[in-house]
């Protein structure tokens, strides 16, 4: 495996997710077609297209590096190296025509995520970090809001009946009423808002790896925290909040997890 610097894998990971965007945009508001996976959950030909895209472009430039995706699973799981991709992040809301939804980029290393991209290329937002580099949003530095009071708090979600059908209902309805105001704008774009300052905090009941991994470098790197939503720190837990670093226990007591 090659020895590049974070800058370096950071800047080949922005360029890969930008082109991985456009492809997304030649299927977008197009009517595509939609399959069901196993799991019931939907899928498109641009979904696989584009994490085809991602996996030879990292097979080309450093094929030791493994990958983990959400349509094709993982190669090389042996490495030191592993690429996670989510190929469209939000895939119900790209179907529908609704400019919300992402490629995702994370790179792990030794098991723990260094660097993150999220590209929104419908709405030509790019959010994107590596530990020790900061958090950039297209080409200017991004910061979590400094907002201190749980009443001037927007906190987002993907879908507050998920949370509710994950056995998640009453920590939810304890944030949702001790906050300011909620909204659903969810999904990866979720994250960008809180990494970008314009919420103080995301929170999903239920998400895979591939969704979570490019969260965490984002905002610890925008200075705020990811952790489960029953408050164990980190981004493996198969549910995950971020926030602001002022509002983060604040709001992690009124999910239950107090401090």
């Amino acid at each position: 495996m090659s020895d590049e610097s974070l800058a370096t894998l950071l800047e080949f990971a922005t360029d890969i997710a930008w082109h991985a965007g456009r492809i997304t945009l030649a299927h977008f508001q197009t009517g595509i077609a939609i399959e069901r996976k196993a799991d019931a959950s939907p899928v498109t030909l641009a979904d696989r297209a584009v994490e085809q895209f991602l996996r030879d472009r990292i097979a080309e430039r450093f094929p030791e590096d493994g990958v983990l995706g959400e349509e094709f699973g993982v190669t090389h799981e042996e490495a030191r190296r592993q690429w996670i991709i989510d190929p469209i992040d939000g895939t119900r809301t790209f179907v529908r025509g609704v400019p919300m939804y992402g490629v995702m980029v994370a790179l792990e290393i030794d098991g723990e995520a260094q660097l993150g991209v999220i590209n929104i290329p419908a709405m030509n937002e790019m959010v994107s970090a590596a530990t020790g580099l900061g958090c950039w949003w297209n080409s200017r530095r991004a910061r979590v809001s400094d907002v201190v009071r749980l009443e001037d708090a927007l906190v987002v979600t993907t879908s507050a009946e998920g949370l509710y059908k994950r056995g998640h209902g009453e920590r939810w309805d304890r944030l949702r009423g001790g906050v300011g105001l909620v909204r659903t704008w969810g999904d990866c774009y979720g994250y960008v808002l809180v990494a970008t300052g314009r919420a103080e905090a995301m929170i999903d009941g239920s998400l895979a790896i591939w969704d979570a991994a490019a969260v965490a470098p984002i905002i610890r790197e925008a200075g705020g925290s990811v952790s489960g939503i029953d408050g164990a720190d980190g981004y493996k837990n198969g549910s995950l909040v971020a926030t602001n670093d002022k509002l983060g226990g604040q709001i992690r007591r009124l999910l239950g997890n107090g401090e």
